[in-house]
């Protein structure tokens, strides 16, 4: 029996729940349904490129994703609702090296399946994902990077509470992007 490469050997236990769901580490049985939402146009529509992404490169970026957690202890994880145990897509932390004008930083990101669009669970995860990283990884700031035009996304940053302090270019793919940010300090002055 081979070992699956979703097999963490620290922070395992690392899962956040809040009201409507469950943010955890990557499971081989996620790999097929993150695969369908990488495949639909409209959900990769704003990321990078937009295009879309096959069940290989899903495994390999879910692998590259966990070995994200064992050397930065923090990353990106599995978001399943907690009603029905459905993976509705991830939301966690990420270094932003696509972006080196903006580095040293951590990313707040997240992407939902379309069937979870417009019920404010992107916000819930992406909320829960911040509070960890400044509540249980002291981290000092974090930014948000949105392609120019994706409204949905930048109406998350505004609840998040974060500002806008920078427009640029990706460029990974010559696309227009928007920085955003929230401090500890803003963090902890709006959590009071």
């Amino acid at each position: 029996m081979t070992e699956s490469p979703f097999a963490i050997q620290n922070d395992w236990t690392v899962r956040l729940e809040t009201p409507r769901l469950v943010l955890r580490r990557w499971r081989e049985e996620d790999v097929a349904p993150m695969a369908a939402v990488n495949a639909d146009p409209e959900v990769m529509r704003w990321i990078r490129d937009g295009s879309v992404r096959d069940e290989q490169q899903t495994r390999g970026g879910i692998q590259t994703w966990e070995s994200e957690w064992e050397s930065q202890g923090f990353g990106l994880f599995a978001v399943e609702l907690r009603s029905t145990g459905e993976l509705a897509g991830f939301t966690g932390l990420s270094v932003p090296e696509f972006l080196p004008e903006v580095l040293p930083a951590v990313e707040v990101g997240w992407r939902l399946g379309r069937s979870h669009w417009g019920q404010g669970l992107a916000t819930e995860a992406a909320a829960a994902a911040v509070r960890f990283g400044f509540e249980e990884r002291g981290l000092e700031r974090i930014v948000s990077i949105t392609q120019v035009g994706n409204d949905a996304s930048e109406r998350i940053t505004t609840k998040l509470g974060m500002h806008l302090v920078r427009e640029t270019v990706n460029p990974t793919c010559g696309r227009r992007v928007r920085v955003f940010e929230l401090s500890s300090d803003q963090y902890v002055a709006t959590t009071r």
